[in-house]
């Protein structure tokens, strides 16, 4: 009931005009020349006065119900129409839970690419229930087939459990796509925020995988380094340092593994390994200058690269789509976008072992 009458006020409220929106989420929100998306002000606001505070709690049961509860809270009243079936596919040690969605196709027209799916969440939190709309939007507006994972989580299951999961991940969709209805021969990877970076470490640690192209969403790739935006939208912003430090720690202590090891920061890597690489940056994110980087890295390293910037957006955009315009509308060109990229890529028509 609580849920209920917290959606049903939520979406009162976000149908005002942008002025009132703005007056309600305290005044413009202004930060490094860029104004936040009034509706997603708003949201920042209505979550300080509810006791939202970070991402992360006492225990990651409670953190992960937590999330699963505020994505049901602020999910589309209609969510996007696909065809979806739930599949079982090899991980790095046993098999893993997954969901295949289905473009809708005109009959007779050439199998679409399939993209490898990795949810966000610090690689610790997120499911094949969290990331739902986001699949469903890559699906339907990028018309592609989509195949979410949902890869072991630390920490009990700890680095390197869920990068193991993605290479496992890519290498059965090789095999399967054809069953699925997809195209073999153009098997994608992507992800946002930890599932972004997962993307990146496997292209650059595993140069054969046959990924045609990634998809990189806000990607964290440097653990190391201190950045400009991890202090500017330190600020209820979705995502806080203390989020990605605790997110960290979980991710690799008892492992023996440093945070400039390149399958962590995946910045310090062999980026020429990388297949191309379209790049989403959101303004308001602690994640931004690190985006940033991984950019102009690759194309130092040679790899073409296509960057989409959101001035108006947080991190967790994909997520907001529910409840945010320039949300939706930044998730839509980024599938639409990311599919006319790949398309004007050769097929990789198999894996090639260093």
């Amino acid at each position: 009931m609580q849920d209920r009458i917290e959606r049903t006020v939520i979406r009162a409220l976000l149908d005002l005009p942008d002025p009132a929106l703005r007056l309600l989420g305290g005044g413009a929100r202004t930060i490094d020349g860029q104004a936040l998306d009034p509706q997603l002000q708003l949201v920042v606001r209505l979550r300080a006065l509810l006791g939202r505070g970070a991402l992360v709690g006492a225990s990651p049961e409670a953190s992960r119900a937590r999330l699963r509860r505020d994505m049901r809270t602020l999910a589309p009243e209609t969510l996007p129409a696909v065809r979806t079936a739930d599949l079982t596919i090899d991980g790095g040690a046993g098999p893993l839970r997954a969901r295949h969605y289905v473009p809708g196709q005109k009959k007779g027209a050439a199998p679409a690419p399939l993209l490898v799916y990795l949810h966000g969440g610090g690689f610790v939190l997120g499911d094949l229930e969290t990331h739902d709309v986001p699949c469903r939007l890559l699906c339907r507006e990028g018309l592609l087939h989509v195949v979410s994972v949902d890869y072991r989580l630390a920490p009990e299951h700890p680095f390197p459990a869920a990068l193991d999961d993605t290479v496992a991940a890519v290498r059965w969709a090789k095999a399967n796509a054809a069953t699925l209805g997809a195209d073999e021969g153009r098997i994608l990877l992507g992800g946002d925020s930890a599932g972004a970076n997962l993307a990146l470490a496997a292209t650059s640690a595993y140069p054969g995988l046959p990924v045609t192209a990634q998809l990189l969403v806000y990607p964290p790739t440097d653990a190391v380094s201190e950045r400009p935006a991890h202090a500017l939208f330190d600020r209820d912003l979705f995502l806080a340092r203390a989020d990605r430090e605790l997110f960290t720690r979980r991710y690799l202590d008892g492992t023996g593994t440093g945070r400039g090891d390149p399958r962590v920061s995946p910045l310090f890597g062999e980026l020429a390994h990388c297949p191309p690489s379209y790049v989403a940056i959101a303004h308001f994110d602690i994640l931004r200058d690190e985006g940033e980087a991984i950019v102009e890295a690759l194309a130092n390293a040679g790899v073409p690269v296509e960057v989409q910037r959101e001035p108006t957006l947080p991190h967790g955009f994909v997520n907001m789509t529910g409840f945010s315009r320039a949300a939706h509308g930044a998730t839509v060109r980024l599938a639409k976008d990311f599919r006319a990229f790949a398309d004007q890529l050769p097929a990789r028509t198999e894996e090639v072992h260093a």
